[in-house]
């Protein structure tokens, strides 16, 4: 029987964005310079296949410090960011920490604590638990910071001082859910302030919008991704808010629902920010295991993003 003709749209920006490549260069990196075991507080990021395969190479992950026996081998912290707390213990038990946050959540981290400084209390648009709201919460006092994660939230949302008020997000949100939050918090509270420039990253906006163009094309989309990866999450969301009747987060080809992908003509494909290409590729190959398949390419920005491996790891730092 011939296979039934089956279009891929493949979305571009997918896949790796330049804090995730730098978070798991570290931990390479520092095997390659200091030997395993190499700790790893929290996944580096969210991607299993990742993660195992670091481990592989001898990272060892834990999700706290306390987990660590007293060592010299390197302590990294992960893409998402920690709380102060988490550097400050790391240096009471004389720990080589290396800092592996992306550079754009330290930049969040930042912003909160000018705002603090100058006096306002800060909103933070985020989802709760996700380790990157727990860095950013943990860079202020306990209270300084209110989680608003949806726009009921923003709406409740009474502050101490109208007038000495602003805003913060995590980096991984969706660009339209995070903007009607932020309109509905300036309709309210006209002396709000916000960031200079956008907190959610270039990467998390420049793959929603690929997946906007795609999604309503297609009948179906496949998001490679891990379910506790806010950004992959959102990419399913965004998929079915445009009309694509079914959008699955898939970590692996094993994972595929094939009685929800049975009989279709078109799909799309993308990846969350720390998926890698090489799962991306499993996917294809198991649909053209099904159908004769064609790829087409969609591409809406190019990214040319690149952040240095953090000091301690640095070519110039070990001579």
């Amino acid at each position: 029987m011939p296979k039934p003709p089956l279009k891929i749209l493949l979305c571009s920006p997918r896949g790796f964005c330049a804090g995730v490549v730098r978070a798991i260069d570290a931990v390479e990196q520092a095997l390659k310079l200091y030997g395993p075991p190499v700790y790893v507080r929290h996944e580096i990021v969210h991607n299993r296949f990742v993660v195992d395969g670091l481990k592989a190479k001898g990272a060892v992950f834990v999700e706290e410090l306390d987990e660590i026996p007293d060592t010299a081998a390197p302590v990294i912290f992960s893409a998402h960011g920690v709380p102060k707390s988490v550097p400050a213990e790391a240096q009471e038990r004389n720990f080589l920490a290396i800092d592996a946050t992306c550079p754009l959540v330290t930049k969040v981290h930042r912003e909160a604590e000018i705002h603090h400084r100058r006096g306002r209390e800060v909103v933070l648009v985020g989802h709760a638990r996700h380790p990157e709201v727990v860095g950013t919460m943990g860079q202020l006092p306990a209270g300084a910071v209110t989680l608003v994660e949806t726009i009921e939230d923003a709406r409740a949302f009474t502050p101490r001082d109208p007038e000495a008020l602003a805003f913060v997000t995590q980096t991984t949100l969706s660009v339209d859910d995070t903007r009607e939050i932020v309109d509905c918090l300036r309709e309210r509270f006209p002396a709000i302030v916000g960031p200079h420039k956008e907190d959610i990253c270039y990467a998390t906006t420049n793959r929603q919008e690929a997946v906007k163009r795609v999604a309503p094309h297609v009948e179906a989309m496949i998001v490679v991704g891990a379910p506790n990866s806010s950004n992959s999450q959102r990419l399913r969301e965004v998929a079915e808010r445009e009309g694509c009747r079914v959008a699955d987060l898939v970590q692996r080809a094993a994972d595929i629902d094939w009685d929800r992908f049975g009989a279709i003509a078109s799909l799309g494909i993308t990846a969350g920010a720390s998926a890698p290409e090489v799962l991306v590729e499993e996917i294809i190959e198991a649909f053209a295991a099904r159908y004769e398949v064609s790829v087409e390419t969609v591409s809406t920005a190019d990214e040319s993003v690149f952040f240095p491996l953090p000091r301690q790891l640095r070519p110039d730092a070990a001579a």
